[in-house]
């Protein structure tokens, strides 16, 4: 289950999957003491006759204990296992049956070779378990190229009766905030359908259209993800949108796209872009390197938005804007001098961006800043991925453990130091950052020692040097801890602050320790 679960997680990536093994804890799956005393125990079976009786009685012990491990975990809900789908289903019905059919013939076996198998078995679940998702990977491949051809036909009849108007939305980060406070907003005015949490992959579009699209939406709005070059052409080539965006660009994925140029191509917009019709429009987030490139070098209809007007001739910016610590306040000026004014219950000063590029659309589509001030009232936090919540013993939790990427650490605590007391952060290192990912992790340690006075770093992998920047920032070494046990975290923190400070919860930290601090 554990194996299956993994590779769902990974979207049957194979260099998501293959690169989680380059973490900490992927290679702490592998290398491990347990694994260790297995692996000798296997040798000593198939070389050690004599002393068969006390070998099989540790194995027998070791089994125990794991199964009793597993028992714990059933009770505790915290055994990792696959959403079920029929996909999961299937390749866990195979499994189990290569399982069932190897311990049949192990058991006609000599009874002092039964436990090297049940051991080499064992040993070799990893790649056994990744042989059978990878082998019937074909056949999964045909059903969905069939369910894409049904989603793109439903699509293109419901766009010829209607008129539907298709947006997607590509990007390092800011994809799903967007989304969401579009959606928000155009709903006062159109009837929407936006794709769902997470279903950003081709199959995950395809999924929302066949399931949800109706001839009366006017809107459909589809968040578009990608872990390889094409990927995001092969989704455009169904949505075939009138208006894209491109939110912001970063090395978050780097390590997957293999090269710069391959994360342009994909997330950072350019196959989006070509995909936009001679009527479509592209609008870029003009405070971002990579997507000023872009508008750069797009010849068609384009707009951009920004946090202000002097980089760029922008399409529309904001002026006064001030991060209060539930909300956002600004201004929003466009190329002919129409000022809107908005109050929205987000966090932080890159919503205001994503509030921007939402903003820039809805006046595309015939809303004027007045109707699309009164629809942000709509917005909830939750919408932008980070929540302001009460803790126990009056600490202040801001929730940020929906997902994490480097702009996205940089953006939240820009926003943390509006606190007044003092401040801890609890966050993993960032992972598929390729040969980037030591160069961020500094500068995010320099960030942290401006902001908190308490850095608990989850994960390992570039925790060095995370707290080599801090360090050279003038962070005390004391205050930068590694440690990935929620209970323990929950210790310092509730040591470390008292009422009215506050708890910065950046990427995904284990669930537990945010209903261990929240009330």
């Amino acid at each position: 289950m554990f194996w299956l679960y993994l590779w769902q997680l990974k979207d049957y990536h194979i260099g998501r999957f293959a690169d989680h093994f380059r973490t900490h804890k992927g290679k702490k799956l592998i290398f491990n003491p347990i694994q260790a005393l297995k692996i000798i125990l296997l040798i000593l079976f198939l070389t050690s006759g004599g002393i068969f009786v006390y070998l099989f009685s540790i194995l027998f012990l070791i089994y125990l204990g794991e199964f009793v491990l597993f028992l714990a975990g059933i009770v505790k809900k915290s055994v990792k296992k696959p959403v079920i789908t029929f996909k999961t289903l299937f390749l866990t019905a195979v499994s189990f049956g290569v399982a069932v059919l190897f311990l049949l013939w192990t058991f006609k076996q000599d009874d002092f070779l039964q436990p090297a198998l049940f051991l080499e078995f064992d040993i070799l679940t990893p790649i056994i378990i990744s042989a059978i998702a990878l082998l019937f990977q074909p056949f999964f491949v045909a059903i969905r190229n069939n369910t894409l051809r049904k989603a793109e036909n439903k699509l293109e009849k419901i766009r010829a009766l209607s008129g539907l108007k298709v947006i997607a939305i590509t990007g390092s980060y800011g994809k799903t905030s967007t989304k969401e406070f579009l959606s928000t907003i155009l709903s006062k005015k159109y009837k929407v359908l936006k794709t769902k949490d997470h279903q950003n992959s081709e199959i995950g579009v395809a999924k929302c259209i066949l399931e949800d699209l109706k001839p009366s939406h006017q809107v459909f709005i589809a968040e578009v993800g990608a872990y390889n070059k094409g990927k995001v052409k092969e989704v455009c080539s169904i949505l075939k949108p009138k208006i894209g965006i491109v939110t912001g660009v970063n090395e978050q994925h780097l390590a997957l796209f293999g090269s710069l140029r391959n994360l342009l191509s994909a997330e950072g917009g350019g196959e989006l872009a070509d995909a936009l019709s001679g009527d479509g429009i592209l609008v870029i987030n003009g405070d971002n390197k990579y997507c000023l490139n872009l508008y750069k070098n797009f010849l068609g209809n384009k707009k951009t938005y920004s946090l202000s007007n002097k980089i760029i001739d922008t399409d529309i910016w904001a002026e006064d804007v001030e991060v209060a610590r539930d909300c956002v306040l600004f201004i929003t000026i466009n190329k002919n001098k129409e000022i809107g004014h908005f109050k929205v219950n987000v966090l932080g000063k890159q919503n205001v961006q994503n509030l921007l590029g939402a903003i820039l659309i809805a006046r595309e589509l015939g809303m004027n800043f007045g109707e699309i001030s009164e629809a942000c009232k709509n917005i909830k936090q939750e919408q932008a991925g980070m929540v302001l919540k009460q803790g126990k013993h009056g600490i202040d939790i801001i929730d940020s453990s929906y997902s994490a990427n480097p702009d996205g650490v940089f953006a939240d605590l820009d926003y943390f130091s509006v606190f007044q007391g003092k401040r801890a952060i609890v966050m993993p290192c960032l992972i598929e950052l390729g040969n980037k990912s030591s160069e961020i992790h500094e500068k995010i340690g320099r960030k942290i020692a401006e902001v908190c006075d308490l850095a608990i770093i989850t994960s390992k992998d570039k925790f060095k040097e995370i707290k080599k920047g801090a360090i050279e920032s003038g962070m005390s070494e004391k205050n930068i801890l590694l440690c990935d046990n929620p209970q323990d975290i929950y210790s310092i923190i509730t040591l470390f602050c008292k009422s009215g400070d506050a708890v910065l919860l950046e990427g995904r930290v284990p669930a537990k320790l945010v209903s261990l601090l929240a009330d």
